[in-house]
């Protein structure tokens, strides 16, 4: 699937304005009769109190946007529900008493920023007797800043929500309990670094910390008030706060009066205003945004679906009716229709084209099936929709029209719309009826693109805007040519102090060389290349290309794809010869060349989680490193898709350099939650931690699980 780029401030207002979600109290509690709890944000991120963590989860599908402000730092956080019992966060800290480095020439007067992530799993759900218990790691893969593990438990009472938990790392520090992990290994005595220490380069999994070293003890209550906007907090946490980051230049220590903080927040259409005094001398001001993944929707104005009580079935006596059913079939079912297959002395109608408007099947085929119905006798028997990608016929629907017709009529009560019909690969007779010359010719279209980097040393947030403007020829269904300009309208990418950073890296430099690509010129070729695909075999596809594939590499390759239709596993494998691109101009290139390709396996694993694909690509990457990138993406009832990906090579940490190995994670929201007209148009918003050379995949111009994809969707289904 090709995604349009979409800006990502324009989706954070647009969030505000539709009013994703509900806006007040979160998970379920249980069936029991107690009193649902509202969740608030700790200044970390999460689900929380304060400094500390809870057990509790918010619903499925919410998403926090979060800031807190106190005098050491600034925290910006997300934080997401993945599942009901899974709650993941990114964050971003400003250490507002450090440079971010000692050279200005370097980072000017920028401050020290640091990345983390955490993550929370519940282990056991609230019931009358048992409090709810969640396990969480905080700080994971970061410098070791805020590295923490613990265990929490939380039970309700009417008003008051009581919470009390074990930490270790920084949550740990005052030691006030004995590790109780010691009595089973003597090993988890000794945690590692001491007094101030922290990680180089980050980014890496010491699973070799957790749960060592020192215990402490945390907890507190929230206290819903009788005026359902506020409520307050009060905790007690395990820090001791002598081994700070925020304060190097004394120690390591940040003045800590008492171990008690409190809070007040205030609910306000979403929006979550915090006010905390922490330990004993310290203001913190916060305010957090959510709204919901899963409920998430816009209200649309679109025509009604035809109703089966006014049918004129009149298609073969209107002089009109090839006009009419193409209209119809465009506005009211969103069905671009390419080619049409009616015979009068046949019972069967077939139609080709592509879906342009509907992103859910059933109502795709409902608003389709109620336009054939309303067009054709009821000597017709059978409706075919053949579905295109690339101009190439990939799904064929089987719509039984006398079931059809009684399940819109609403003839039974348990008449069901998965009833009426059968997917299945295009039968000869359709394959054999379909005129390839529709799929011939020039082509072309424009799209908006956003580039962002945060964290950077000249600014902490650095972006590109503008337009991609891309066209072809379509020589024949199968053979093509393909051009990508790209046009840069807005950026500040003008602020870089240097080009590629000074690191020693042992491993060829394919991604570091970033920054001086994407300023190379406000008018550059991104793609220019042939290709061509084709189906070979019963489910199996296959495709060559060449030329400059994308901004930093050019080449051939060749994929081939297997993908049975509504398969929950599809897999493929491509081999690449790639050149590195100049980025002194369009057309020359540099000495760098490798050959690289991947194994792909792709499998939807509704059976054990719900609408989650896994994903795996094993071979060489474009450094010559060899392992696997792997990628785990969730979808929400709304469309919204939520992945996280990692590549883990034969390049060792220290190789890799700082942040340790790829990783990366990304939310792909449809248009269609801010328009008021149907849309399959994408959006996709990434975030890179740090972007290094090891683990990096070539970014095909052609891949077959794309534009295979209406075979066995996950995004849209």
């Amino acid at each position: 699937m090709k995604y349009n780029k979409l800006i990502q401030a324009t989706l954070l207002s647009s969030a505000a304005v539709i009013g994703l979600g509900k806006n007040v109290y979160a998970s379920e509690i249980g069936t029991w009769n107690l009193k649902e709890k509202r969740m608030t944000q700790s200044d970390l991120g999460g689900v929380g109190l304060l400094q500390t963590p809870t057990a509790r989860m918010a619903n499925e599908g919410d998403l926090y946007l979060n800031y807190r402000d106190n005098e050491q730092y600034r925290f910006w956080t997300v934080s997401l529900t993945l599942f009901p019992w899974l709650e993941s966060t990114v964050r971003y800290t400003d250490v507002r008493t450090l440079p971010f480095s000692s050279d200005p020439g370097f980072s000017g007067d920028q401050t020290a920023k640091d990345k983390g992530i955490d993550f929370k799993v519940r282990l056991i759900k609230e019931s009358q007797f048992l409090p709810e218990m969640s396990v969480g790691i905080r700080d994971v893969g970061g410098n070791g800043y805020f590295e923490s593990e613990f265990i929490s438990a939380s039970k309700g009472w009417g008003d008051f929500d009581f919470h009390l938990g074990m930490g270790w790392g920084y949550l740990g520090r005052s030691g006030t309990i004995s590790n109780p992990f010691c009595d089973l290994k003597e090993s988890f005595c000794d945690r590692g670094l001491r007094d101030g220490e922290f990680l180089d380069q980050g980014g890496k999994f010491e699973f070799d910390k957790f749960f060592k070293g020192e215990t402490a003890l945390f907890g507190g209550i929230e206290y819903q008030t009788p005026w359902a906007p506020l409520s307050f907090k009060l905790e007690y946490e395990g820090n001791d706060y002598s081994r700070e980051r925020a304060d190097q230049t004394n120690d390591g220590i940040v003045t800590q009066d008492r171990k008690w903080n409190i809070a007040a927040n205030y609910l306000y259409k979403g929006f979550d205003f915090s006010l905390a005094y922490e330990r004993g001398n310290t203001l913190t001001l916060g305010v957090s945004y959510k709204f919901n993944l899963q409920t998430a929707k816009q209200v649309k104005f679109v025509d009604t679906p035809y109703s089966m009580q006014e049918r004129r079935k009149d298609y073969f006596e209107n002089p009109q009716g090839d006009n009419r059913l193409r209209t119809t079939l465009r506005y009211n079912a969103g069905f671009a229709l390419s080619q049409l297959d009616a015979d009068k002395s046949k019972d069967v109608v077939t139609i080709y084209g592509s879906q342009e408007d509907y992103r859910e099947r059933d109502e795709s085929l409902n608003r389709i099936g109620r336009t054939l119905a309303n067009n054709f006798p009821d000597r017709v028997k059978e409706y075919r929709v053949v579905e295109l990608s690339s101009g190439k016929p990939m799904v064929e629907t089987v719509i039984n029209a006398e079931k059809f017709i009684d399940f819109a009529d609403y003839v039974g009560t348990d008449s069901k719309l998965e009833d009426t019909y059968v997917r299945q690969s295009p039968s000869q007779e359709s394959r054999g009826a379909y005129e390839v010359g529709n799929a011939m010719g020039f082509y072309y279209g424009a799209e908006m693109f956003w580039t962002q980097s945060f964290g950077n040393p000249e600014a902490f947030y650095l972006y590109q805007t503008g337009f991609y403007l891309n066209g072809g020829y379509q020589f024949t269904p199968s053979i093509g040519i393909d051009a990508n300009a790209k046009v840069t309208v807005l950026e500040n990418f003008d602020k870089f102090n240097f080009g590629v950073d000074g690191f020693e890296s042992p491993i060829p430099r394919v991604r570091t060389y970033v920054r001086e690509y994407v300023r190379r010129s406000r008018v550059m070729v991104d793609s220019l290349y042939g290709h061509w695909s084709d189906e070979i075999g019963d489910n199996l596809y296959a495709s060559a290309y060449g030329g400059y594939l994308e901004t930093m590499f050019a080449g051939v390759g060749g994929e081939v794809f297997y993908r049975p239709v509504d398969s929950k596993l599809s897999y493929g494998l491509d081999l690449n010869w790639v050149r590195q691109r100049s980025f002194e101009d369009d057309f020359s290139l540099r000495d760098y060349d490798t050959l690289t390709g991947h194994a792909s396996i792709y499998y939807q694993m509704d059976d054990w989680l719900k609408d989650t694909q896994l994903s795996l690509n094993i071979g060489e990457f474009l450094a010559k490193d060899k392992g696997v990138q792997i990628d785990f993406a969730k979808r929400f009832d709304s469309g919204v898709v939520v992945g996280a990906y990692a590549a883990f090579t034969d390049v060792t940490s220290q190789e890799y350099g700082e942040g340790s190995f790829t990783k990366g994670f990304y939310m792909s929201i449809p248009f269609d939650l801010f328009s008021l007209k149907p849309s399959k148009g994408r959006g996709q918003i990434p975030w890179v931690p740090i972007g290094r050379d090891g683990g990096q995949m070539l970014n095909r111009p052609v891949r077959l699980a794309d534009m295979t994809d209406i075979r066995s969707p996950f995004y849209d289904r």
